[in-house]
């Protein structure tokens, strides 16, 4: 299959592109800043089905993984997020391209934060667009994905070499269920299989285990080789004052968002993840943590 691939420059992409390369699909990577064989685009701007329809020439199927945690002038979210996925979907079901797999997040739902509501806004515009027969959309929610080279891996990987942890006392608290990003790509090199074409909705892709952010990063720090760390809870009006300082000095993916995307749970039945791997999702204690 010919597949144009938005968001093939990122963490996520990057994997979905080996991946599905890997399967034998021919895959158009969109970027914003492209090289030859890719295709130029601006999620920033691209917000109308026009702009996209030229793109879809020759495309059997679509998957977006574009995605920001910050809202800035450059980057809105309500553009990257919301406009220009609708305008893409509005394409695909104009273009007769049935098959569009778009990548959002594990518990946005009744978040109020503008990255869940924004990632909300489009994911309802894919199923509505499916109740209408236009399109064969699937909306897919990761839980945290952990890979080396993705910025939040990356954190976590670091706080877990610390031998005494300060740290939210959400970070103590709150669940997730990380999966590998190898495990996310390989899902949507299934759902892209003849046996899977036909499966719409909402899956969501999570690891096998739910546990505190604090336990993960636990688990990290053993698989290092190293004891448990001690732990000590930030005080609450340094945790917000901390989120706020990411959001004016973005040197980590910790911001005022991340913070209160933590407020709850981020996890689901492993169900869907298995039958499409044919497998269990690997566990955080198998993750690579070397490359």
């Amino acid at each position: 299959m010919n597949i144009l691939l938005c968001g093939a420059s990122g963490f996520i992409g990057r994997h979905i592109h080996a991946a599905l390369t890997a399967a034998g699909h021919t895959v158009v990577p969109a970027r914003l800043h492209p090289e030859p064989g890719a295709v130029a685009v601006n999620f920033n701007q691209d917000t109308t089905p026009a702009i996209w329809l030229p793109r879809l020439q020759g495309v059997d199927a679509v998957v977006n993984a574009v995605g920001v945690l910050r809202d800035r002038p450059l980057r809105p979210m309500q553009a990257v997020h919301t406009d220009a996925p609708k305008a893409l979907f509005e394409a695909c079901a104009q273009a007769g391209v049935r098959r569009v797999i778009h990548v959002s997040a594990l518990g946005i739902q009744g978040n109020p934060t503008r990255y869940a509501l924004t990632k909300l806004a489009a994911e309802q515009h894919l199923l509505a667009l499916n109740q209408t027969g236009s399109l064969d959309g699937v909306v897919l929610r990761p839980s945290v994905v952990f890979g080396r080279g993705g910025a939040s891996s990356e954190l976590f990987v670091n706080l877990a070499r610390l031998p005494v942890w300060l740290l939210p006392q959400l970070m103590y608290q709150t669940r997730i269920q990380p999966i590998a990003v190898g495990d996310l790509a390989q899902v949507v090199v299934q759902l892209l299989t003849p046996a899977h074409m036909g499966q719409t909705d909402v899956v969501a892709c999570v690891g096998p285990e739910a546990l505190p952010l604090g336990d993960f990063l636990d688990v990290l720090r053993a698989k290092m080789g190293h004891k448990p760390a001690r732990r000590l809870t930030l005080p609450k009006g340094l945790t917000h004052l901390s989120a706020r300082m990411g959001d004016v000095i973005p040197i980590s993916p910790w911001c005022s968002e991340t913070l209160a995307l933590l407020s709850q749970d981020n996890v689901a039945p492993v169900a869907q993840t298995q039958t499409l791997l044919g497998r269990p999702p690997m566990a955080p204690s198998q993750f690579n943590l070397k490359g």
